[in-house]
């Protein structure tokens, strides 16, 4: 069932917002070479409980730490650990954070010293991705008109989108109706009303769309062995423009 929020619960949701949108800043200033995953991944945990709030994706449906870190090719769901980031890596972060009854969830790629152009264009078309698609995150829209917008911007750059792992609707569960896929025709799905809150998510390879699942049972990679970007945020559908929740306090 899609809920719609109300404006006491939109404030509880901007609050949860700016915290997690904060600790993936933190996580993303401290993509350096020679930093261990896990070492941002406890800097994170500090950071969220610091704050009065809890990290979402500790020990949900058993995932070990606070924060997903994907390096290169892993698409998403990298448990941290004691792999050293080395320069020209590409890092995806994704973190929630739990407070006042609810849920923020956001995920950004970052480069580690000295990129490839190639990676870096990876990383800003899936950025912009997601930017192509909220401009369908409006009153009236259908939730697959954000999917088509981002696979159509994405494929006209050259890579393609991961079909398995979708975005989500965003509350007092880390994962609420609807999904959001980052793909498909336009027109299909729920209609977006004021008062939804859901996590747009574009999940793009570099090279096929094809993946492929550890034995971890978390860590999700390209098949091919080519580079992975992640970008997301969660954002409330207005009477206008949407607005994005997990963006850092001034």
């Amino acid at each position: 069932m899609i809920t719609l929020k109300s404006a006491r619960e939109i404030e509880l949701m901007r609050r949860a917002g700016k915290i997690t949108a904060a600790a993936r800043a933190l996580a993303g200033e401290m993509v350096k070479p020679g930093v261990t995953t896990r070492e941002i991944d406890k800097a994170v945990h500090r950071f969220i409980k610091s704050q009065g709030a809890e990290p979402s994706f500790l020990n949900y449906n058993g995932y070990p730490a606070s924060v997903c870190i994907s390096v290169n090719d892993e698409i998403i769901h990298g448990i941290p650990g004691n792999r050293v980031l080395q320069e020209g890596d590409i890092v995806s972060v994704d973190v929630g954070a739990y407070i006042g009854g609810f849920h923020g969830d956001c995920a950004a790629t970052y480069a580690c010293g000295k990129i490839s152009e190639e990676a870096q264009r990876l990383i800003d078309v899936t950025r912009q991705s997601f930017f192509e698609g909220i401009k369908n995150a409006r009153e009236g829209c259908r939730v697959s008109d954000i999917g088509h917008a981002v696979q159509e911007y994405v494929e006209a750059n050259g890579f393609s989108v991961v079909r398995e792992y979708v975005g989500h609707g965003v509350g007092r569960q880390m994962h609420e109706s609807p999904e959001v896929p980052n793909y498909g025709a336009p027109g299909h799905g729920p209609k977006l009303l004021r008062g939804m809150t859901i996590a747009v998510e574009p999940m793009v390879n570099m090279g096929t769309a094809a993946i492929k699942q550890m034995p971890d049972g978390w860590t999700v990679r390209t098949a091919d062995g080519k580079y992975a970007a992640h970008y997301e945020n969660t954002l409330l559908i207005t009477a206008g423009e949407p607005e994005l929740l997990t963006v850092p306090a001034p």
